[in-house]
């Protein structure tokens, strides 16, 4: 019985690692530029954000920590009156910093290339490059 016991526990503990962190209502209005150009917005200040990298011994999934240091720095950024976010630098440690801008509808051409004048009319957000329409896997 005890041995069942100490092998439940660790099991219960690994599960428990969704730590609660939801993006609020104010952050939902908060974009991520991740190449875009900011250069024509106001700059707000610099967040950094941090969450646990690890349980223990055992290090938790890249993709998951990177979501939730994403939605930490939208939360802050809204806190700041801010509109968009860009990562400064790669997380290290469970920790990232990131800009908190205000573009208002500037549209935010990635680095290195400019908005396109000759098409006024974008297709919509989440058509890709040859017609497909793609669909976000949870509602964030």
């Amino acid at each position: 019985m005890r041995k069942t016991l100490l092998l439940l526990v660790p099991i219960a503990l690994l599960g428990a690692c969704t730590y609660g962190i939801t993006l609020d209502d104010a952050g939902k209005n908060v974009r991520t530029a991740w190449s875009g150009d900011v250069s024509s917005c106001r700059d707000l200040g610099k967040v950094t954000v941090s969450v646990m990298d690890h349980v223990g011994p055992i290090d938790r999934n890249d993709i998951k920590v990177r979501d939730e240091l994403e939605v930490m720095a939208r939360n802050e950024a809204a806190k700041m009156h801010a509109d968009t976010i860009k990562p400064l630098g790669d997380p290290t440690d469970g920790s990232q910093p990131w800009g908190a801008y205000q573009c208002g509808n500037a549209n935010l051409a990635p680095a290195g290339r400019p908005a396109n004048p000759a098409n006024p009319n974008p297709p919509p957000a989440g058509t890709a490059p040859g017609g497909f329409e793609t669909y976000p896997v949870k509602g964030n």
